[in-house]
């Protein structure tokens, strides 16, 4: 079961990875650009990347087909879009799950002041 989920897997990146080759440079470059930020900061188990990246080749596959600018589409702060495309995806992302614990340890801290 292990070795079936990771050769779909590895089936679906080799699927995505040529379908962001076959757009435009600069629509090319956007999810590329996006894509290293999510592994960088927002790494997780295959499982919960797949489903972002996939979605993030949607999303540069239908504005290369209208063409919308990449301005457009990420708008100003791109930044501020990776951050929020990645908010999309909470399961398994290991950054959602220390924004959760921060979180968390803010409101226990928080109950503790009050009680004392």
């Amino acid at each position: 079961m292990f070795i079936a989920r990771m050769i779909d897997q590895k089936r679906r990146y080799r699927r995505y990875k040529k379908r962001k080759k076959q757009l435009p440079a600069n629509y090319r470059k956007a999810p590329d650009a996006v894509e290293r930020y999510v592994w960088l900061f927002a790494s997780g188990e295959g499982d919960s990347l797949l489903p972002l990246v996939e979605d993030l080749a949607d999303l540069f596959e239908q504005s290369a087909a209208s063409r919308t600018p990449i301005r457009d589409v990420v708008g100003e702060d791109p930044v501020e879009f990776a951050e929020t495309f990645i908010q999309n995806y909470p399961q398994n992302l290991w950054i959602n799950r220390e924004r959760e614990r921060l979180t968390h340890t803010f409101e226990s801290i928080t109950r503790e002041e009050k009680t004392t």
